[in-house]
């Protein structure tokens, strides 16, 4: 069986680098949920240890990527209809705090961040880019507006969650990928403009239901 290719481990710490090489992989496509991850074919392409390997597993396995059962086949984790509503309440009411402490906190240069990752994005569905660039930049935002939050504890939890939502959502893409880029950047630009300057009652809800639509687009999609 053909080895999907992946940049080689660097010497930092074998085991993260495994897991970032492997989440990589996943984050692009090239190991879809369901797929087997294979320790030996892994160690092999990444020119590290199987202990590396198996430690980098393990680490995706706490961030909810992949799913490690006792004489079973590691494998991306599968996208259930429980799994999504579960995340996705999750992250709304996540995405709603960070909305509206960052619509307090945020410095201009956040600000400005976020209009140019919109303005990155409108460039991106212009220019036809693949599903994973768009939900890059997608996540970016996100990442930003929890960081212009400046609440750490609110940080941790979105990174709790952040790779099941970047997989869950790639998921999304691949099932509705037209729905997803017809509304991508019109949803992004009207949550910037209300965290630089609007009602934050309007904020609260805007933020809480581009969730809910990312969760229904893909509840009818699955």
């Amino acid at each position: 069986m053909e080895v999907t290719p992946l940049r080689k481990a660097a010497r930092r710490g074998l085991a993260e680098e495994a897991a970032d090489r492997v989440r990589e992989a996943i984050f692009a496509g090239h190991f879809p949920p369901g797929a087997p991850l294979r320790e030996v074919e892994l160690a092999a392409s990444l020119e590290v240890s199987r202990g590396s390997v198996r430690e980098g597993i393990a680490q995706l396995a706490r961030e909810g990527l992949v799913r490690c059962d006792w004489h079973r086949p590691t494998t991306v984790v599968d996208v259930t209809a429980e799994d999504v509503e579960e995340v996705y309440s999750v992250r709304a009411a996540l995405d709603r705090l960070a909305a509206v402490t960052a619509q307090a906190a945020a410095s201009a240069e956040d600000l400005d961040a976020l209009d140019e990752l919109v303005e990155e994005l409108a460039t991106a569905v212009r220019t036809d880019a693949e599903g994973p660039r768009l939900l890059a930049l997608d996540i970016a935002f996100h990442d930003r507006v929890y960081a212009a939050a400046g609440n750490g504890r609110l940080t941790e939890a979105w990174e709790a969650v952040r790779s099941q939502v970047f997989l869950f959502q790639l998921r999304r893409v691949s099932l509705g990928h037209e729905h997803y880029r017809a509304r991508v950047v019109a949803e992004h630009r009207e949550l910037a403009e209300l965290i630089r300057a609007g009602d934050r009652d309007r904020l609260s809800r805007v933020a809480e239901a581009h969730v809910h639509s990312a969760r229904e687009s893909l509840l009818s999609g699955l």
